[in-house]
């Protein structure tokens, strides 16, 4: 599965938007640029002048007043782009500000069940390769195109002020400049977003190799997996090669686009000027505007292929708004605490089911221990409980009301899920441990720590809840890692938790003595510990054994021990580890 790529309607609309919202700042920036190139074209104006006056017969004086003024042209035309382009990189880091923002709160609703399914590649993909590609066309591209197009119809229009009929020679270049852009165009998107693609593809491969590096030298799977990357390459050079090619179709297009108009206007304007119906001075004034269109033109036409990779990853940016939501708010609320699945199944691809019509009734205040062989379905069934994924068959609720009709933030009050997987986010120990509850103060946030072993370790660091964590700042083992993960929880305040192995990162020794903390901290609470060490399952209250998707026992642990069955068999063979 590829997460949704805006279509061209919605992409023009969402320009359109950004366009309109900021139209004062950019009134400014066009403003400043139209007379930055006014300023501009005054010197090849003035030029003219001197031209045609020292051939009639001038003064000393006139032609130091002319210089004089072509002197101020040019100050001015310079205090103008100083001015312009400082507009122009406020406008672009506020719009790319606001587009980012907009970005991350997209992703971070984005339901769980499309994540998995789209995989990592993708996502990675657009949260670097297209932010940093639109980033540069908002910041520096669209701006850019205002500005050349604008300065490109205003030399076109002092060049006619000054004579129609030389300025006529600066249309010459103009078909072949359509042909070749227009060739461009029609073939840079698609282009541009297999690029994108495959780049993409090619990211998640070599990101979930490096991860699962361990896995991958226990199977002797390291062929296999370079010849992935190798054709995901090859994947990419051709698409990369594709772009190239557009571009050098393009780009001699334009450069001959550019010769032409400047030859033109020399020879015609030659015949007109023997001719009687120009002067050598217009003719002057009218070929430095066609040297100085180049500049302009090659600009817009190199912004025009920046904008295509721009707009591609602009539309797989904003295309991720179109993913619909795995659930839908209902009206109900549960009263009470007892969660319930019926007939429960799931699974990750249609038609491959990995849960096969689980009943389980969670007892309020009870402790469940899940266990059983790796693969068996243990993992998802937790998220399952927890309201992650909406089932694809079946339901999970409290008290009749479905958990994926709940609100999220009403449900994760009801239900919360600890997995293996954690992350430590930039900013101080408090503000990661306030992601759970912003308006904890500092005392709860210590019990919180105590509650699962970390207070101590918390205190002794030189700064306490303030230390700053994450990227740049310090780094917390895996284990003080899972530690803020569960102080986390212990704040939430579930009725319900759901603990998917959460203590493996610890020694077994660390992780007894957290779980022991923790069994007296979520007294009179429900907790489902997906564990893979049997400790676990010997201290709770009941103990269900999963396999193949479904429950093949449950029951207390000396009760499944003494039937002699599947539990009592892993029993037996952990002791013995």
């Amino acid at each position: 599965m590829r997460l949704p790529v805006a279509d061209s309607t919605a992409l023009r609309e969402h320009t359109v938007w950004l366009l309109r919202r900021h139209r004062r700042a950019l009134g400014l920036v066009l403003g400043l640029h139209a007379l930055a190139a006014l300023a501009g074209l005054a010197g090849p104006w003035l030029l003219g002048r001197i031209v045609d006056a020292v051939a009639a017969g001038t003064t000393g004086a006139f032609v130091d007043r002319s210089a004089a003024a072509l002197v101020a042209a040019v100050l001015a035309q310079t205090v103008a782009i100083r001015y312009a382009q400082r507009a122009s990189r406020v406008l672009g880091e506020t719009v790319f500000a606001e587009l980012r923002e907009e970005f991350v709160t997209t992703v971070t609703r984005l339901p769980l069940s499309v994540v998995e399914r789209a995989g990592t590649g993708d996502l990675l993909g657009r949260t670097t390769n297209d932010i940093d590609r639109a980033q540069h066309s908002v910041r520096f591209g669209v701006p850019r195109i205002l500005v050349t197009s604008a300065t490109v119809l205003l030399t076109v229009a002092a060049a006619i002020a000054v004579d129609w009929r030389v300025a006529l020679a600066l249309f010459v270049g103009l078909p072949t400049l359509l042909l070749a852009t227009r060739w461009y165009l029609r073939r840079a998107t698609a282009g541009y977003l297999r690029e994108s693609a495959a780049y993409a593809t090619l990211n998640g491969t070599i990101s979930e190799s490096v991860e699962g590096a361990r896995t991958i030298d226990a199977l002797g799977l390291g062929r296999r997996r370079r010849d992935r990357i190798d054709a995901d390459q090859r994947e990419a050079f051709a698409a990369e090669s594709r772009t190239l090619f557009l571009r050098t179709v393009l780009f001699p297009g334009v450069d001959v686009s550019f010769v032409l108009p400047i030859v033109a206007t020399l020879l015609w304007g030659a015949y007109l000027v023997s001719a009687g119906l120009s002067t050598v001075g217009a003719v002057t004034t009218i070929a430095v505007y066609a040297l100085q269109l180049r500049h302009p033109i090659g600009e817009l036409i190199y912004w025009l292929d920046e904008i295509q990779v721009g707009a591609t990853s602009l539309a797989r940016i904003i295309g991720v708004r179109d993913v619909a939501p795995d659930r839908t708010t209902g009206p109900d609320r549960p009263s009470g605490e007892q969660v319930v699945a019926t007939e429960l199944r799931y699974a990750y691809r249609e038609g491959h089911d990995v849960l096969h019509g689980i009943d389980l009734t969670l007892r309020p205040g009870e402790r469940l221990a899940v266990v059983g062989p790796s693969g068996a379905g243990k993992s998802t069934l937790g998220r399952m409980l927890a309201g992650i994924h909406p089932p694809t068959g079946g339901e999970v609720g409290i008290d009749g009301v479905r958990l994926v009709d709940l609100p999220l933030e009403e449900l994760r009050g009801h239900v919360a899920l600890v997995t293996q997987e954690h992350h430590v986010f930039v900013g101080t120990l408090a503000d990661n441990l306030r992601l759970a509850r912003p308006e904890a103060d500092d005392d709860e946030l210590r019990r919180a720590l105590a509650a699962v072993d970390a207070l101590a370790w918390v205190q002794a660091l030189p700064e306490g809840l303030a230390t700053e964590v994450g990227s740049g700042g310090l780094t917390l083992t895996p284990a003080q890692a899972q530690q803020v993960a569960l102080a986390r929880l212990v704040l939430l305040d579930p009725h319900t938790l759901v603990l998917d192995e959460a203590t493996s990162l610890l020694d077994p020794r660390a992780a007894r003595h957290l779980e022991q903390s923790l069994s007296r901290v979520l007294a009179g609470r429900t907790v489902v510990a997906i564990a893979h060490r049997l400790y676990t399952a010997h201290d709770a209250d009941r103990v269900a054994v999963v396999d193949d998707g479904r429950i093949s026992e449950i029951g207390p642990h000396d009760e499944l021990v003494a039937a002699g069955g599947e539990y009592a068999a892993l029993w037996h063979s952990w002791q013995q580890d």
